[in-house]
């Protein structure tokens, strides 16, 4: 198969679809990889690394997307890179369609076989592709929370963990998933305060054995968020409902009443975002206040390390290009039910039901979709 890796063109971002690691082991099963020049050199992979490893470079996007059958990225495709997708193209990268219904309509309209990473699926319902970067921004949300609680970045001017004497920050997070138990896990470690609030009892039953006492869990009630969130000093949005828009946790009365300075870092903003007043930045303007409350809310907040979120993205998304490629796009969907759940878009048709009903459009069954697509 003929795979190509374009380079990523939104903003600040430094990831890359595969390493050269990924493009020897594509050579070594006979397919041809074509990867544009520069593609991650920001993160030190020099075009030399993936020729040694069999790549062929090419001078522009436009001759990667001309080529390819498979495109492998990171991150969803911007109106450009949606101009030069194909019908008969497959299309593998996160999309997070839910929350861009321009996104959506110009894949439709490609005809292209766009798999989602985060909604590809395993044996345990869990989200193999989405967790490695989900480990990455649960981690950095409390990095980029501590920064914005400065002074200086408009925050309350607290220390997480404060020092002898003082009060240590109370860190409040929505949600107990993977994003959820790495932000707990960094906060703790700077010693601030920390609550985690989940409607699932069986997983604050897990957080608590993990962590112990120095762990608060709370289940989610309206009240309890309302109450917890209103006296933080930093809230982490980390629910996550697969292919579809995150709730509204955080209301607009909510923000009205946090004190000054406090910060929402929302990791939930690549579906929607889970307060009412969150909306999409970018590492080059992270921040916005409303009410004098900082909002952090960064669509690819893994972006800012990107050498390591590339090679652990990798790690996680190999197998499943490496399948495609063997198999055959077709085949390694129809032969493998938690990887079909990957399907968003095939033939002009959304295939994932989650993707549809939030943007209130028709699906057709994923499996269907193959069965009667070309």
């Amino acid at each position: 198969m003929r795979i190509g890796v374009p380079k990523e063109i939104k903003d600040q971002e430094y990831r890359v679809g595969l390493v050269p690691a990924s493009v020897r082991e594509l050579a070594h099963h006979g397919h041809a990889v074509t990867v544009e020049t520069n593609a991650g050199h920001a993160i030190g992979l020099d075009d030399a690394d993936y020729a040694d490893a069999g790549a062929t470079i090419a001078g522009d996007a436009e001759t990667v997307f001309a080529e390819a059958e498979l495109i492998v990225k990171v991150k969803e495709p911007q109106r450009r890179e949606c101009a030069m997708l194909r019908q008969g193209q497959v299309l593998f990268t996160y999309l997070h369609l839910a929350a861009d219904a321009d996104q959506t309509a110009r894949l439709v309209e490609s005809g292209v076989t766009a798999i989602g990473y985060e909604t590809v699926t395993d044996a345990d319902g869990r989200l193999p592709l989405l967790a490695p970067m989900s480990e990455v921004a649960g981690r950095m949300a409390i990095q980029a929370g501590a920064h914005c609680l400065e002074k200086a970045q408009g925050g309350r001017g607290l220390l997480l963990g404060g020092v002898p004497g003082t009060a240590a920050a109370r860190v409040v997070i929505l949600g107990g998933g993977v994003v959820g138990t790495n932000s707990a896990r960094m906060a703790m470690g700077v010693e601030a305060r920390v609550t985690v609030l989940d409607k699932s009892l069986a997983r604050l039953q897990q957080l608590d054995l993990q962590f112990g006492p120095i762990l608060n869990t709370i289940y989610a009630t309206v009240d309890a968020i309302e109450t917890l969130v209103t006296g933080a000093d930093l809230v982490v949005g980390a629910v996550l409902v697969p292919g579809s828009d995150a709730p509204k946790l955080i209301t607009r009365a909510m923000v009205a009443a946090m004190r000054r300075g406090t910060v929402i870092v929302d990791v939930a903003i690549d579906q929607g975002g889970c307060a009412e007043t969150s909306r999409p930045t970018t590492h080059t303007e992270p921040t916005y206040t409303v009410d004098d409350v900082v909002h952090y809310c960064v669509t690819n907040m893994p972006g800012a390390v990107a050498r390591t979120s590339t090679f652990a993205l990798n790690n996680a998304t190999l197998p499943y290009v490496v399948s495609l490629a063997d198999e055959g796009w077709r085949q390694a969907l129809t032969g493998n039910s938690h990887f079909l759940d990957g399907l968003n878009v095939h033939a002009g048709r959304i295939t994932h039901p989650a993707v549809a009903e939030a943007l209130g459009l028709d699906a057709i069954p994923a499996a269907e979709a193959l069965g009667a697509g070309p």
